[in-house]
């Protein structure tokens, strides 16, 4: 199993930080899941008998780092699952290091995407098209250093490949991204987009909720953290 880096947990709900790589929910690869080891390690902590309950709220891409919410009840999910649903009840902060500075260096994008489950990408186009979605982010310079940018990132809505498909449409690439052009791969095969933070009124307590993810330990995310928590 996996070493877990559990960022928030009670009796209803648990946050991880997820690591490049991780897959959340089961796919074709077959391979061992984060929810997986999510139940593991609640029945080996609380030694539980019998099967554990989990309940998947939400998904980041594989190559994608950080905080990911899962339903310990089952009415901690039906909650969660409606408040996913309202558009901004649950304030997700993305970070993501690019290639290039934004201009204007804060913004709004809205985009209507188009998803191609063949090739497993989605594409944004300015104007609505056949079986598009909108897609609504907004994004803010926080700093360079010689080589990369570093964004945040406020989704307003959640969908395939979001950021990634968004930025790659204003001419930003996300380091280690080649599906969306970024030139090289990374070391580890992840990229540089880490949901940074996630806000949620509690689906059972009502109290307001602020769970913060730290970075991969690597050279670029570090020397960002430095330089803005600094």
């Amino acid at each position: 199993m996996t070493q877990l880096s559990v960022l928030f947990e009670d009796n209803h709900i648990i946050a991880i930080n997820k690591q490049c790589g991780d897959i959340v929910q089961g796919d074709k690869t077959g391979d061992r899941t984060l929810g997986d080891d999510v139940k593991s390690y609640i029945k080996e902590h609380y030694n539980k008998p019998g099967a554990v309950f989990l309940g998947v709220t939400h998904r980041l891409d594989r190559p994608t780092s950080g905080a990911v919410l899962f339903a310990r009840t089952s009415k901690a999910l039906s909650r969660l699952n409606e408040l996913f649903k309202e558009e901004r009840a649950i304030h997700k902060t993305y970070w993501a290091v690019v290639d290039k500075k934004p201009e204007p260096l804060t913004g709004l994008l809205d985009h209507w995407l188009v998803r191609d489950t063949r090739r497993n990408m989605s594409f944004a186009y300015p104007n609505e098209r056949k079986e598009s979605k909108r897609a609504s982010l907004t994004y803010r310079y926080l700093g360079s250093s010689d080589k990369f940018h570093l964004l945040e990132i406020e989704l307003h809505t959640g969908r395939h490949h979001q950021i990634r498909a968004q930025l790659a449409a204003i001419g930003l690439h996300i380091k280690g991204d080649l599906k969306y052009g970024f030139p090289r791969s990374n070391s580890d095969g992840g990229i540089h987009l880490h949901a940074r933070k996630i806000e949620f009124t509690h689906p059972v307590t009502g109290e307001p909720i602020t769970i913060v993810a730290p970075t991969p330990n690597d050279p670029v995310w570090n020397y960002f953290v430095r330089t803005i928590d600094g």
